[in-house]
């Protein structure tokens, strides 16, 4: 954010997707006070180019944008080679000159920019019939959309943020604004967002477009949040279920029934909210395929896994025992033999393994341009793949449908219970216990969520802070003897651990701030 908030954004470029959501060559792309556009076409250009400030590897185009989540019980790495970012975090000693937060810090900034001129500019555009105003309007509302989602991120990650809702050419940065103050402006974002967009966009041209669905489930998120810590306002609860249950009702999306598919294919029936990303448009998504394979791992080709993470092992062996489970992890590490032909099958924790974890099996393939193997050997392993990374799931509305709902009546419904059994059955499991008090089922909705998210950006560490679980996580976590050991300070006190650190550039060139507790 060390820049003016004129943003002199860089000239949009090519992204060869098979949606509507990418750019063309077109300098206006970017808007600025003074440089608005003449046609829907230019402004059409410019609502892409917020979707490609995040798709990109200094933002969420790679594993770096989980790099304070690295906290979590979900997440942990190599405690030697050059993972020293992700490590810091996993340690819960991360600093504020750590590399890797850079990417969660200016990746949303800069679609909060563009989506700033969009909204002080799209009304400029001629014409008043009505196809006219509702394709402005749908670009508003995308750009409500993200902007909403980006601060999402901001708020949940650093906590106060500044509020920077226009452009604006000024010298000095706004202050800090309160929590609460951010959080009224995303969902007044994503109400405004609801009502401009369509429920769902239909046509082939419009994959991977923000849509008014997307906007309430993911309204029902951030009341869902709200209701936790820091906020702590529980009347939320019924608002986080009444969103959830809206799009639910609406019967637009489905769960997809092999729970690995979700993981192997692109705006599937579950996919409400989803980056897209395309490699021979020089936009690949790297959270896929060689990140999550393990070091000793090689395929007949030469290539190799990078070991970037993987789960800790207390949370791979708390894992519920489903068709899901086995879905998720992966349990033998090919080995490749001297020979470069044949390969040696180990289970995760032989002393042949370098990391002696399990690892993330749903990361491994993409779309079929990750990882290409068979029982016995390994053909490629990828780094760059066409997967979108999901943000809003339909699995995610229904537990938060679930939860919310519980904690809203004080007890758990029968829809309540319809919600989390949906998502059980899908993994293997049998309808969870009836009869349990509203927190016994709110925690069993937080299991659920840890396990059917394991790994996805940031899920598991945002339940972690918004119920604030970091003590019973980390008396979890000391029962195996993970190699990085947890700092002794943020052992003792781990409460300012929930936020991560404004990065000290920014910092720096913002007299008026103070920095995070603790950094």
């Amino acid at each position: 954010m060390n820049i003016k908030y004129f943003l002199p954004l860089a000239v949009a470029v090519v992204l060869g997707t098979a949606s509507c959501v990418k750019l063309t060559e077109d300098p206006k792309g970017n808007l600025t006070p003074g440089n608005y556009f003449a046609t829907q076409k230019d402004l059409d250009a410019s609502v892409a180019s917020i979707y490609q400030k995040l798709s990109v590897d200094g933002a969420w185009g790679f594993t770096n944008k989980m790099t304070s989540y690295f906290g979590a019980d979900d997440l942990t790495t190599d405690p030697g080679l050059n993972k020293q970012d992700m490590r810091e975090y996993d340690k819960l000693e991360g600093t504020s000159t750590n590399e890797g937060i850079k990417a969660q810090w200016n990746g949303p900034w800069n679609a909060i920019y563009q989506a700033n001129n969009v909204l002080a500019n799209y009304e400029k555009i001629p014409g008043t019939d009505a196809g006219a105003m509702d394709l402005k309007n749908k670009s508003a509302g995308q750009a409500y959309f993200l902007r909403a989602l980006c601060y999402f991120y901001l708020v949940r990650t650093f906590g106060q943020v500044p509020l920077v809702d226009k452009p604006a050419d000024i010298a000095v940065l706004p202050p800090r604004a309160e929590v609460s103050a951010v959080y009224e402006l995303i969902v007044s974002d994503l109400k405004q967002a609801a009502a401009l967009l369509p429920d769902k966009w239909t046509g082939s041209a419009d994959v991977g477009r923000a849509s008014g669905l997307a906007s309430r489930a993911l309204l029902a998120h951030v009341y869902l949040t709200m209701a936790g810590w820091p906020l702590n306002q529980s009347a939320n609860f019924a608002l986080a279920a009444t969103e959830a249950d809206a799009v639910i009702k609406a019967n637009k999306f489905s769960l997809v029934p092999d729970y690995l598919e979700v993981f192997k294919t692109n705006n599937n029936a579950e996919s409400i909210f989803s980056i897209q990303f395309n490699v021979g448009g020089n936009v690949p998504n790297r959270s896929f395929g060689s990140t999550c394979v393990p070091l000793e791992e090689s395929g007949l080709d030469n290539s190799g896994g990078w070991d970037d993470f993987y789960p800790e092992v207390n949370f791979f062996l708390n894992a519920p025992k489903c068709t899901r489970t086995d879905e998720t992890f992966y349990t033998v590490i090919k080995k490749q033999n001297p020979d470069k032909k044949t390969y040696t099958l180990l289970p995760w924790n032989s002393s042949a393994t370098n990391a002696k974890h399990p690892y993330y099996k749903k990361f491994r393939y993409g779309v079929g341009d990750g990882v290409k193997e068979t029982d016995t050997s390994i053909i490629t392993i990828q780094p760059s793949t066409n997967k979108t990374t999901d943000i809003i799931r339909y699995a995610e509305t229904l537990l938060i449908y679930a939860e919310a709902s519980a904690m809203a009546s004080g007890a758990p419904s029968a829809a309540s219970y319809d919600a989390i059994n949906e998502v059980r059955h899908r993994a293997g499991l049998l309808p969870l216990k009836t009869g349990l008090s509203a927190a016994a089922f709110r925690d069993s909705v937080v299991y659920e969520r840890a396990y059917e998210f394991a790994g996805e950006f940031g899920q598991r560490w945002f339940d972690i802070v918004r119920l604030q679980l970091l003590p019973k996580v980390l008396a979890e976590r000391s029962k195996t003897l993970e190699p990085n050991a947890i700092n002794p300070t943020s052992l003792t006190n781990p409460a300012p651990k929930y936020l991560a650190p404004i990065p000290f550039g920014d910092l720096s060139l913002s007299p008026g701030w103070t920095q995070n507790p603790s950094y």
